[in-house]
């Protein structure tokens, strides 16, 4: 069964849905979003997750997060 959870994620409230083995962490969420977790930065409820916690950072319904995507170019 998944349960989901609603975020605010850079100032939109949305619902995600999380995995059936568990809770909802920052390093699922970035596969759900499609994003490389080597490329963006996220703070949860304004603290900064360092990239090596993602996978041990879970999420609660009411977390506001902002994620911060890098882009190279030249």
């Amino acid at each position: 069964m998944h349960s989901s959870v609603t975020l605010t994620l850079n100032g939109e409230s949305r619902v995600f849905e999380g995995p059936a083995d568990g809770p909802l962490s920052v390093s699922f969420l970035l596969v759900t979003l499609g994003l490389d977790t080597r490329k963006v930065a996220v703070e949860r409820n304004e603290e900064i997750v360092p990239r090596s916690r993602y996978a041990e950072t879970w999420l609660a319904s009411g977390d506001a997060l902002e994620i911060v995507h890098f882009i190279g170019g030249g």
